[in-house]
């Protein structure tokens, strides 16, 4: 059971979700005591849509674009003991978070939500974007000796403390940065372990996002992804490293996330 003596942050990016955030909104457990909205300028009435059901959300706009970015205005802005990433397409049950935070009381610094451990599955991954990512995992666990099973996956939760490991660009800062992207889960994760924080995986479900077409690209933000663990393990890549919303033209290579 959840110990009701700490506080908990939901952090929520936002772009164009007027019909999904409501839901998950109105879904999430009574003990979340935060929750930050990062919205990327949305003209569908997204922001309206989730002060209807959620009065008390702190509403914040991204100074750059991508997720990445999103994410980390939201960590700036966060206060509680513990944290909870989760997307606002509807594809990730509110209803785990008690499954995230049981392993943060355990003494877990980082719980890492994985669709591929017993308990876990998806509705929405398709056979090239699963392949792509047991690719990029076995990469990953392969040159910093970690042990994930689902790297690509954002429903993750952790204690505030740790958020310094993560080494995200600034959140206000006016130039595009590395991490801006989709391919921050994976900067995190990457460096959580770095850091020799405690990591647990929890299994979880992903369904179909309820509305709408997700922003994710498969082939741009699987090069991301790839670059981002090379330039974590030896370096800056010697690779072409575009803002997060800019096209991969012709890489050399393109996995699938």
């Amino acid at each position: 059971m959840f110990q009701t003596h700490r506080t908990v942050t939901v952090v929520i990016p936002t772009m164009n979700e007027a019909r999904n955030v409501p839901v998950v909104l109105a879904a999430l457990p009574y003990f979340v005591t935060e929750v930050v909205l990062v919205d990327a300028g949305s003209v569908d009435g997204t922001v309206e849509a989730a002060l209807a059901v959620r009065p008390d959300a702190r509403v914040i706009g991204q100074t750059r674009r991508g997720k990445g970015n999103a994410l980390a205005t939201g960590f700036e802005a966060a206060t509680g003991d513990y944290v909870v990433m989760i997307d606002a397409d509807g594809s990730m049950d509110p209803a785990e978070i008690e499954r995230y935070l049981a392993e943060l009381d355990q003494g877990a610094d980082y719980v890492k939500g994985s669709r591929f451990v017993a308990g876990g599955g998806s509705d929405d991954i398709s056979p090239l974007r699963r392949a792509g990512n047991r690719g990029l995992n076995a990469l990953t666990n392969l040159l910093f000796w970690t042990r994930y099973s689902d790297l690509c996956y954002g429903y993750n939760a952790f204690r505030r403390s740790a958020i310094p490991a993560f080494g995200l660009p600034p959140a206000h800062a006016a130039e595009p940065r590395w991490g801006d992207g989709f391919e921050v889960e994976t900067l995190i994760n990457i460096r959580v372990a770095r850091a020799d924080l405690v990591i647990t995986e929890v299994p979880s479900f992903e369904s179909d996002r309820l509305h709408g077409e997700s922003n994710l690209r498969t082939f741009r933000d699987g090069w991301r992804v790839l670059v981002t663990i090379l330039r974590e393990r030896f370096g800056p890549a010697q690779v072409s490293t575009p803002a997060a919303d800019a096209p991969v033209v012709n890489p050399l290579f393109e996995p699938a996330v």
